[in-house]
């Protein structure tokens, strides 16, 4: 998993809950990088899988919510320091049908050692759109939560709903539609 990740991570859980927090959940993790980390080094997802359980234990937050929260302060980093990314979309449907040929592509030329999802369009129209997501880390929440921050960053009304086509949420279909 790419350093920006757990950064980015690290960056919100200090602004959220300060950095003694972040000192804890490294300490109570065990972190073959001894949680130092570097935007463009590669890291073990189960550092990430450690981290983000322990801050759920320390807060009494769902790791689901967090992940949510975390797609917020992600997106916006990710928009920041790549606006380029984005900026010839006009619709955040035409930007996520382009997940895959042209995001993924670019984040990979950025990123060449990034291990990304993967999302497969089932079905489009004009107001809605099907995606199975699919990752052996099973983050759709934190899919979800990207995919609702393009729609606002194009301040565009939404309605996602997913179905887990597996039990480890490995693979998930994600019914997009506009209001």
């Amino acid at each position: 998993m790419k350093g920006i990740i757990f950064t980015e991570f690290l960056e919100l859980v200090e602004e959220k809950f300060g950095l003694t927090m972040v000192d804890k959940i490294i300490s109570q993790s065990e972190l073959d990088s001894g949680g130092i980390y570097t935007s463009v080094g590669t890291y073990e997802f189960s550092e990430m899988l450690q981290l983000i359980t322990h801050l759920s234990n320390n807060t009494d937050i769902s790791v689901d919510d967090l992940l949510m929260v975390y797609s917020e302060h992600l997106f916006a980093a990710l928009i920041k320091s790549h606006p380029d990314l984005v900026s010839h979309y006009k619709d955040p449907m035409d930007l996520l049908a382009s997940i895959e040929n042209h995001i993924h592509v670019e984040v990979k030329k950025i990123y060449p050692e990034a291990q990304l999802p993967t999302f497969d369009l089932e079905e489009r129209t004009e107001t809605k759109m099907v995606l199975i997501y699919k990752s052996d880390k099973a983050l759709y929440v934190l899919g979800k939560g990207l995919m609702l921050e393009t729609f606002k960053l194009f301040k565009v009304p939404v309605d996602i709903t997913f179905e887990k086509l597996n039990e480890e949420g490995t693979e998930v279909r994600f019914v997009i539609n506009k209001r």
